[in-house]
């Protein structure tokens, strides 16, 4: 799979190779980790990827993805799914080394994880945090997410992605293919329009027309 990149952030989806190199916290000579890179939670949801991995088969898209800085490629942590959906909905998981914290980055990352998941055939993403968790339920209501109940210790949030719309330019699902300008990189506008199904298509929308899809045929859709 090709890797995600947004503003300042590069998500790459990690094989079973690499899966392993995080478990052992033994990165290899193309591996640029950051000093407190993984953190006891992406040992945690890398170790839960690997064992659906060797237990159901690949799980890409729907995997663990690592988060580097675009400037220095320095893996910072990781954000994904739990499992591949049930239906039309899925769970999602994020995580950040300490150094990194603070910086809206676990957010950036959230963001483009729902727009793959809407083009993916994604109806509804469910996430979990903690009561005393303060900075992650903050990063949930800046992705979108809404709090929609409580478990025991946990808060448990939810967020609709937009419906999938026949009178649209196909061009809109395809907001995460390659351009010539930018390849691969999700501009804040078009995740907003992905998600939030309202107002005018991503790709007809003015700000986002250099970004979207270069092969697009749609006059509207041109640069």
């Amino acid at each position: 799979m090709r890797d995600i990149e947004t503003t300042r952030l590069i998500l790459h989806a990690i094989d079973e190779s690499e899966t392993r190199r995080i478990c052992a916290r033994a990165p290899g000579p193309t591996d640029k980790w950051a000093a407190d890179y993984p953190s006891a939670g992406d040992l945690a949801a890398v170790g839960a990827f690997l064992r659906a991995t060797e237990q159901d088969g690949e799980q890409r898209p729907f995997g663990y993805y690592q988060i580097s800085g675009v400037d220095d490629g320095l893996a910072i942590g990781g954000v994904g799914f739990k499992g591949t959906p049930h239906g039309e909905s899925v769970e999602v998981g994020y995580g950040l080394a300490p150094s990194a914290r603070g910086h809206g980055y676990a957010a950036e990352a959230l963001m483009a994880l729902l727009v793959l998941a809407a083009n993916h055939g994604v109806a509804t993403v469910l996430a979990d945090t903690t009561d005393d968790n303060g900075a992650s339920q903050r990063t949930l209501g800046r992705a979108g997410f809404t709090l929609v109940g409580a478990d025991a210790d946990l808060q448990l949030y939810k967020i609709r992605l937009a419906e999938p719309r026949p009178d649209l330019p196909a061009c809109q699902s395809e907001i995460l293919k390659r351009t010539p300008r930018r390849p691969g990189r999700l501009s804040r506008t078009l995740i907003a329009a992905v998600l939030s199904g309202g107002g005018s298509p991503a790709c007809w929308s003015r700000r986002a027309r250099p970004l979207v899809l270069g092969g697009c045929k749609h006059k509207e859709c041109q640069p």
